[in-house]
């Protein structure tokens, strides 16, 4: 079945995607960049660019980061992270949505092979 990926460009040098949004779920899920990049088999330096992307793009974080120590680090996302995870799911389920029908259209091409 066909499938829709949505990527967002957001100024000539931002764009978040699928990929961006996961990062920013797992880090809510585990409290942790480090946990969230292992758990998408990147390094950690690639999440933590990431996450500067994003924050330079947005103009303000979207992940508050604690650092290590005795009791180790963590890492939140703040207000703005949770709206900008909630807002691209929203955006991604409307567009779903709105491609439903051309989306079965195509399968049926594909299945009259």
């Amino acid at each position: 079945m066909p499938s829709l990926s949505l990527r967002i460009n957001l100024d000539p040098d931002g764009r978040i995607g699928p990929g961006k949004i996961e990062l920013l779920e797992q880090i809510a899920t585990f409290g942790s960049i480090s946990a969230a990049a292992r758990c998408m088999e990147m390094s950690y330096k690639h999440a933590w660019d990431l996450v500067e992307d994003m924050n330079r793009v947005f103009g303000k974080p979207l992940v508050a980061a604690q650092t290590g120590g005795r009791k180790g680090g963590g890492a939140q996302l703040t207000a703005i992270g949770l709206a900008v995870v909630s807002r691209f799911r929203a955006i991604e389920r409307a567009a779903t949505a709105a491609a439903a029908m051309h989306m079965d259209a195509l399968q049926a091409e594909i299945d009259a092979g």
